[in-house]
């Protein structure tokens, strides 16, 4: 028997309001119902209908039936009794290998998983209809958590990476230990005369408003820290830009400042390794030694923890009218972790463990 059916576009949206709903409740007899009856609304046949979603003609032309004769009314039932279906062991250790392997791979369009998401996939792939709710608590369970996604340079060498960890600072530490020497993290940083923002508490509805002044302006600073002892060296610059001129200057402040040997890492910028300056190091080479990170790794750098603790302490959320109000607020966290050594060896992180494996750090 052949036949069309039209719904009007409120009972359209009434039924997907339901079909949110029984997701939302785990009712799996609903959720089968309300699709059904959407699939014939877009114009499907009764064969396909019932082929999409695993039942015989007769159901889709009984649930069709009663949806005329009673309205929304027909796709409700209440809350089953008894024992709540679960996911097996082998069956949680599929939906982990699912998840990991990301949402197109599971044939979704999305790149991002929600707990909707899986909550479908978890009924497609193994016939269970989860409360929402707790498809959030059993993949915590299984060791997942709400993220947000980080930037990955498509430049990264991460062969250069694992060389560096496994090779280059090994060899950095053993010569520190062989020449008694300091090894500076070193990385610069501007701060912007605008400010920052962050999270923080407020009422409901009341979203936290923070002046700007909209100058473009920043207060850029020079930083290195020392490894072993967590000793902080800076210098700040009011005007103009980054440059191997003023990087010496700075490379010269530390030596002034110290006795030891200095073994310095830096990253690739330009003036780390413009020609005037690798004739600096070469006329300091008795006093200076020069190791290049990773390109592409700024979180190989410690110190890039440490600007963003300076920021949380003197820019987040603040307004500064003029650009002196920014630098005392900088210098005065500047100021602060200098007296926090042990706070900047706390940031040292990765590094740390590789000294057990060292005989000279015994």
């Amino acid at each position: 028997m052949q036949f069309s059916i039209r719904f009007t576009r409120p009972t359209v949206k009434l039924l997907i309001q339901h079909l949110r709903e029984a997701y939302k409740a785990g009712a799996l007899r609903s959720v089968r119902h309300i699709s059904v009856l959407l699939g014939l609304a877009k114009g499907e046949s009764v064969t396909q209908v019932a082929k999409t979603f695993s039942v015989s003609r007769q159901a889709v032309y009984d649930w069709l039936k009663d949806f005329l004769l009673h309205g929304i009314e027909s796709v409700t039932y209440s809350r089953p009794r008894g024992r709540k279906p679960k996911l097996t062991k082998t069956q949680k250790r599929r939906l982990v290998e699912l998840v990991e392997a990301g949402p197109l791979a599971a044939g979704y369009l999305s790149h991002c998983w929600t707990s909707l998401l899986i909550q479908q996939l978890i009924l497609r792939e193994f016939g269970v209809l989860y409360n929402r709710h707790y498809v959030c608590e059993l993949l915590h369970n299984l060791g997942f958590s709400y993220q947000k996604a980080k930037f990955v340079s498509d430049h990264l060498d991460e062969e250069g990476r694992r060389k560096w960890l496994t090779e280059t600072w090994p060899q950095i530490l053993q010569q520190a230990f062989e020449k008694a020497a300091m090894i500076l993290f070193q990385d610069e940083v501007s701060f912007a005369q605008w400010g920052s923002l962050s999270y923080t508490w407020a009422l409901v509805g009341q979203q936290p408003v923070v002046k700007t002044c909209g100058k473009r302006k920043g207060y850029k600073v020079f930083g290195a820290i020392d490894f072993f002892s967590g000793r902080f060296y800076y210098q700040g610059l009011t005007e103009g830009r980054f440059n191997s001129e003023r990087y010496q200057e700075f490379l010269r402040q530390i030596l002034d400042q110290t006795t030891q040997h200095v073994i310095l890492i830096q990253d690739g910028a330009r003036y780390h390794t413009s020609k005037a300056t690798r004739a600096f190091f070469e006329a300091h080479a008795d006093r200076l030694t020069v190791f290049q990170l990773p390109s592409y790794s700024p979180d190989y750098n410690p110190i890039e923890f440490l600007w963003k603790n300076v920021k949380r302490r003197s820019t987040h959320n603040q307004y500064f009218p003029v650009f002196e109000s920014l630098v005392a607020s900088v210098d005065e966290g500047l100021a602060y972790f200098v007296g926090q050594r042990q706070a900047i060896k706390n940031l040292m992180g990765r590094y740390v463990h590789t000294l057990a494996d060292l005989p000279a750090a015994a």
